[in-house]
């Protein structure tokens, strides 16, 4: 029987410091039950999609237990960068988040703060599933303070901004959110767009100069492509998302095309 290998928030963040692609997934469907298949399907995390999902506060304890059964770290891309939805994730017991639309680095400051434990941060201390309702309290704590960090980068104002944002000590990677980002330049789905590639390119020179890993969302499933980024250097990859993965196995061959 092989060893299953348990992947952590440090675990993740030291193989980006290795210069070597963290591959993960998403979850949109509020399922423990799809959470677990993905948290078995080879992935060092999953991230649990609070933006755009239809998860409801008590789902996510049981959702980030499914997900870490085999052996994969839990995360979640928050709804909103607000105390509250990220102190809930965190009770629940991800082990890294993504902040979605930073523009600016006081935002991210704000961001980060309310995720960490006095006296790095303004978290809130409380007994919760992330520190086994008290039992495991300073264990808890301790492993807090490794959590991932990643900020999304998805408007032109966030470009504008780069520099300050990838200077946070506490950031561990960024992921460009390219249809907010095009649709922020009037050029929405446009990836070929001059002014999206020049952004982009600003975006790539700026995370490589500060040695900050890149990343991206694959969202339909195609291993050239995974390969292709991850040559060009990405290091924080979503790849594909449960719903895709659904929708492509579902099509009935014999269907006539609609």
């Amino acid at each position: 029987m092989t060893e299953q290998t348990m992947h952590t928030a440090q675990s993740i963040r030291e193989t980006m410091q290795r210069g070597l692609p963290s591959v993960g997934t998403w979850l949109q469907l509020p399922s423990a039950d799809v959470a677990e298949i993905l948290g078995a399907a080879g992935y060092q995390w999953v991230a649990a999609d609070l933006e755009h999902g239809a998860f409801s506060r008590s789902q996510l304890p049981d959702v980030f237990r499914a997900v870490s059964l085999g052996g994969t770290a839990p995360f979640a891309r928050v709804a909103h960068c607000d105390m509250t939805g990220i102190k809930a994730a965190l009770d629940s017991g991800a082990q890294g988040l993504i902040f979605p639309m930073i523009e600016t680095r006081a935002q991210l400051d704000e961001a980060i703060s309310w995720a960490l434990y006095p006296p790095a941060g303004t978290r809130g201390v409380g007994f919760c599933r992330g520190n086994l309702y008290g039992r495991n309290f300073d264990h808890g704590m301790a492993q807090a303070a490794e959590t991932v960090f990643v900020a999304q980068i998805e408007h032109i104002r966030a470009v504008e901004n780069i520099d300050d944002i990838l200077s946070h000590p506490r950031l561990d990677a960024i992921m460009v959110g390219p249809y907010d980002l095009s649709g922020s330049m009037d050029c929405t789905g446009d990836f070929a767009h001059p002014q999206f590639a020049a952004a982009l390119a600003r975006i790539e020179s700026a995370a490589k100069a500060r040695q900050i890993p890149m990343g991206l969302h694959i969202v339909s499933p195609d291993p050239a492509e995974l390969a292709r980024r991850t040559a060009q250097g990405y290091r924080f990859i979503a790849y594909g998302l449960d719903a895709v993965f659904l929708w492509n196995a579902a099509q009935n061959p014999a269907a006539a095309p609609r």
